[in-house]
């Protein structure tokens, strides 16, 4: 099954929703990082909320980093996706594997640590702006929520769950964020609250290849709700040689030359996707004359 999103409003408006099944995204992931299971988990969830939050982008152009920046030995996990639905990533330790049963019930925060979560929203204007929250929990979910709060100040809940079976399996992935809109009656969102806590745990039920749609119906239980779109999500980057021969070309013309003359080329290996670009010698040798012809 195609991994895809889900947008609805309920309530005449006062809430809306997006439902994300993200399986075949962090399988790919998983794949091309050669992950282990934890870090698999912890960069399928922001994979996750990358797309989830890409979705609420206005333009096509526009485009958000999701960077959680703890002391864990995971390291450093970014998103990068826009409005397309189109999500790149890695972690920054490939290989964690922090069993629950060895490491109790916080084994996931512990592999995310202490630190703070960094939300970057590049929308076309001079700066990108970026606003950021601690990391209160290591969870993801939970961290999204307070940002959403404190950044936004639009109450939210947002649900990430990732099933990864000993042997690094990915057999499912997925996620929510639900929020109130202003003006929302009381008694709605209390409804929505009681909602929330009664999931069950999104990482079974996404094993279990329960929809997006099936999400939804327990998300919004008891109201009236639309569902308005639904759109496929995938792993691709944007990286290419020529990019990476313009990043060589801004570099100081005695490190290309020490390229050519010491290493005989060069290679660019993209962290987002782990592609490999060659540069022979006669290639570098184009890129500094062309360098030194400005």
């Amino acid at each position: 099954m195609k991994d895809y999103l889900i947008s609805a409003t309920a309530e005449n408006g006062q809430v809306r929703a997006y439902v994300l099944q993200s399986t075949e995204l962090v399988r790919k992931a998983s794949e091309v990082h050669d992950l282990y299971p934890t870090s698999a988990d912890a960069l399928g969830r922001v994979l996750s909320v990358t797309a989830l939050m890409g979705h609420t982008l206005k333009n096509v152009q526009d485009s958000l980093t999701i960077r959680v920046m703890g002391d864990g030995p995971l390291g450093a996990i970014i998103g990068v996706g826009n409005r397309d639905l189109e999500v790149r990533g890695y972690v920054q330790n490939p290989h964690v594997h922090m069993p629950v049963d060895e490491f109790g019930k916080f084994a996931f925060s512990n592999a995310v640590g202490m630190g703070n979560l960094f939300i970057t929203k590049d929308l076309g204007l001079k700066e990108p702006y970026t606003g950021s929250v601690p990391l209160t929990s290591g969870e993801i979910a939970s961290d999204i929520s307070e940002y959403y709060m404190s950044s936004e100040q639009i109450p939210s809940a947002c649900g990430l769950g990732v099933y990864i079976e000993k042997d690094g399996t990915v057999l499912g992935s997925g996620g929510f964020i639900v929020q109130l809109m202003p003006g929302a009656d009381e008694v709605v969102a209390e409804h929505l609250e009681k909602n929330v806590l009664k999931m069950p745990a999104l990482s079974k039920l996404f094993k279990e290849k329960k929809s997006p749609e099936y999400i939804l119906s327990l998300l919004f239980a008891g109201f009236t709700y639309t569902i308005h779109e639904h759109k496929p999500v995938l792993f691709r980057c944007n990286c290419s040689k020529k990019k990476y021969g313009e990043i060589i070309a801004t570099l100081n013309a005695d490190e290309i030359e020490a390229m050519i003359n010491e290493d005989r080329g060069a290679e660019a290996v993209c962290s987002f996707c782990n592609a490999h670009y060659q540069f022979s010698e006669e290639e570098l040798i184009d890129i500094l004359s062309q360098k030194k012809s400005r």
